[in-house]
């Protein structure tokens, strides 16, 4: 489907402003570097070559050490396999750049934790208290952090347009209310509400389970500013000659909203999106910092803030995930400010 003289305007508007362009790239590089965080820092393997066979440990179920002649049947060891085959010259290990999951703890002699950045460990930015590397744990939290923000923004967008959209094309009792609800939902105070609701989750609840139950927590006490926007925008195109005309050739209901309502008042929201990501950023990193957000040992930037602030000796820490937020946040608010000015109705419209 071909896109409209008026979205290709915007898109090049969009360019135009180097800023948010160069952000948007910046923020797109780093989460698909996320995505694929297994292949560049993970305790597991690339590639294994031993007696004649070629593994490749990255993705898939656990190998045991049997498999390469070790003396144990739990998961191999990538690291002291990699020593082994060079003093034996049996095989081959290739393993990523940082060579440490998220949750491994590193209890090697000689070594004390907290310990700041080192390089011949591949400790990049040194370890936390339990010996868990700082930089595997970043990297992976920003993938959890991203991916949920996303889900959220999402989930609220579809359950405020529903919700706005009815009340504004319908209008009349629906309209009068849902705004009253919707009015009396609002002045619920969004944290503290999460917070007791989470706190109400079963504690023996799994991880997976407990994270839908937030997202779901999340979504329910924050879609209604999206709802109210939604309603003010349909409105205003309710009153459009087009639609008039739309109904005078007697196009149903669904036709309306679906071809006719929600085209033209999604490209207004839209300018909130990013806006709307980097509040979901913000909001789960602090819920995590009050233990109140992702289960634990779930990697997370909050959990990081809380344990370096707990031990301020250990500035890596802190400075790592206030660091990394401040980076990410600013990244997404540049993107968020060119996608405004792209969509300004002001500067591309149909009506002259």
């Amino acid at each position: 489907m071909p896109l409209s003289p008026i979205t290709l305007k915007r898109f090049r508007r969009f360019r135009s402003i180097r800023r948010g362009w160069w952000s948007l790239l910046l923020l797109a590089a780093i989460l698909i570097a996320s995505l694929f965080a297994e292949l560049w820092v993970s305790n597991r393997a690339l590639f294994v070559r031993h007696n004649g066979h070629s593994s490749f440990p990255s993705y898939g179920s656990i190998i045991p050490g049997t498999s390469f002649g070790l003396d144990y049947a739990y998961e191999t060891n990538y690291r002291d396999l990699k020593s082994s085959f060079a003093n034996s010259g049996t095989g081959t290990v290739v393993l990523p750049l940082i060579p440490w999951s998220p949750g491994e703890s590193d209890f090697r002699k000689g070594l004390n934790h907290p310990s700041p950045p080192d390089w011949s460990n591949r400790h990049l930015l040194g370890t936390d208290p339990t010996g868990r590397d700082v930089f595997a744990r970043m990297v992976y939290g920003f993938r959890n952090v991203i991916v949920f923000s996303i889900a959220y923004t999402a989930l609220t967008f579809i359950v405020g347009i529903a919700i706005g959209c009815t009340m504004g094309y319908f209008g009349g009792k629906t309209d009068l209310i849902g705004l009253r609800l919707v009015e009396i939902w609002e002045t619920i105070p969004f944290l503290y509400m999460v917070m007791i609701s989470i706190s109400l989750v079963p504690a023996e609840t799994g991880t997976a389970w407990r994270i839908l139950c937030l997202l779901v927590i999340m979504v329910l006490f924050d879609f209604t500013s999206k709802a109210m926007q939604m309603r003010a925008v349909t409105m205003r195109e309710k009153s459009r000659d087009y639609v008039a005309a739309a109904q005078l050739i007697g196009a149903r209901t669904p036709r309306m909203i679906f071809s006719h309502i929600l085209p033209n008042t999604i490209s207004v929201l839209v300018t909130y999106l990013p806006f709307s990501i980097a509040a979901g950023i913000s909001s789960l990193t602090v819920l995590d910092f009050l233990n109140f957000g992702l289960p634990k040992p779930t990697p997370s930037w909050g959990e990081l803030l809380e344990i370096g602030l707990d031990h301020k000796e250990s500035w890596w820490i802190v400075t790592s995930a206030f660091g990394a937020l401040v980076i990410v946040l600013l990244l997404v608010t540049f993107i968020g400010e060119a996608v405004r000015e792209a969509f300004d109705p002001r500067r591309h419209t149909i009506y002259r």
